[in-house]
């Protein structure tokens, strides 16, 4: 396996299935001593349909039984806990690759929160999404290299945005918002509306299949009873898995509110009120706060 050295930033690259990595920080820090604070894994695969794309998600299967092999990696039922860098990286790569003119070749998009490997570190996938138009493999290969550079090894472009050499940039943020986004497809559209908007902070987007919901029984033609499936749960794992990775902060729900039948956003809004967990409106994940910290530092 090569590995290279950029400051804080150490980048492995091999020939293996990222997703049935499972514990490589853990695993990393026990076999070189070296403490992990954050993971962000880059890959790349083939697209269904035959536009290119760069993606950036949380991971985790949280809607899966204990009883179910995770497809892609992962423990049954998990979340991880995302990387504060998703919202920000977002919207760079937004800027980057319109700066160098990817787009509209490119969709540059959020993805929800899908497959591993676990993880015990805030993490986070950056993936280009490559068409199988053979005349494409050289420049899309140019434009992976390319992004690797920019997102991890650019190491001006982390002290551009305020991330220092600090090894976790989620400080002075105690009592700023994050989306938690509950509902919706898997590019997440109506969430990326809110996170496109600078200061947004992202945790977990469970779409419509991280929602696996059971309708409840009919008497006398009206819903009785209680709506079975791994919903609660996953909402639960990924709720508290955001609250880690943003410590202080202020985890809200946003329902994509058009993705769910009438039964299923009351069951949703009923549970999340129960967990007390808010339900916020775009504008309420707006920052309210000046970037970089107020006193032109990070608190320690």
């Amino acid at each position: 396996m090569e590995s290279f050295t950029n400051g804080n930033v150490r980048l492995l690259k091999h020939e293996r299935s990222i997703v049935a990595e499972d514990d490589l920080d853990r695993r990393w820090q026990e076999a070189t001593g070296e403490a992990v604070s954050e993971v962000i894994f880059l890959s790349k695969h083939t697209a269904v349909s035959n536009r290119p794309a760069l993606t950036v998600h949380p991971i985790g299967v949280p809607h899966l039984r204990e009883d179910e092999t995770p497809p892609q990696g992962g423990r049954p039922g998990w979340a991880a806990v995302p990387n504060p860098r998703i919202g920000p990286w977002f919207r760079l790569m937004q800027k980057v690759a319109a700066d160098q003119g990817l787009v509209p070749e490119f969709e540059i998009t959020l993805e929800a929160t899908h497959h591993g490997p676990l993880t015990s570190t805030p993490t986070m996938f950056v993936e280009i999404v490559k068409t199988n138009i053979g005349e494409h493999e050289t420049e899309l290969s140019n434009h992976f290299r390319f992004y690797g550079k920019v997102l991890v090894l650019r190491k001006e472009m982390l002290l551009e945005l305020g991330w220092g050499s600090k090894p976790h940039f989620w400080l002075c943020r105690s009592g700023e918002k994050v989306l938690l986004g509950i509902g919706g497809g898997h590019y997440a559209p109506r969430h990326t509306d809110i996170v496109i908007k600078d200061g947004v902070w992202v945790g977990h987007l469970l779409s419509g299949y991280s929602l696996p919901m059971d309708a409840p029984p009919q008497v006398n033609g009206k819903s009785s009873g209680e709506v079975g499936g791994m919903w609660k749960h996953s909402i639960k794992v990924s709720y508290e898995a955001t609250k880690a990775g943003f410590p202080g902060g202020k985890v809200i729900a946003h329902l994509d509110q058009k993705s769910f039948k009438g039964w299923q956003k009351n069951a949703i809004t009923s549970y999340l009120q129960e967990q007390n967990i808010r339900i916020g409106k775009p504008n309420d994940f707006l920052c309210t706060k000046t970037w970089p910290c107020p006193q032109g530092k990070p608190s320690k």
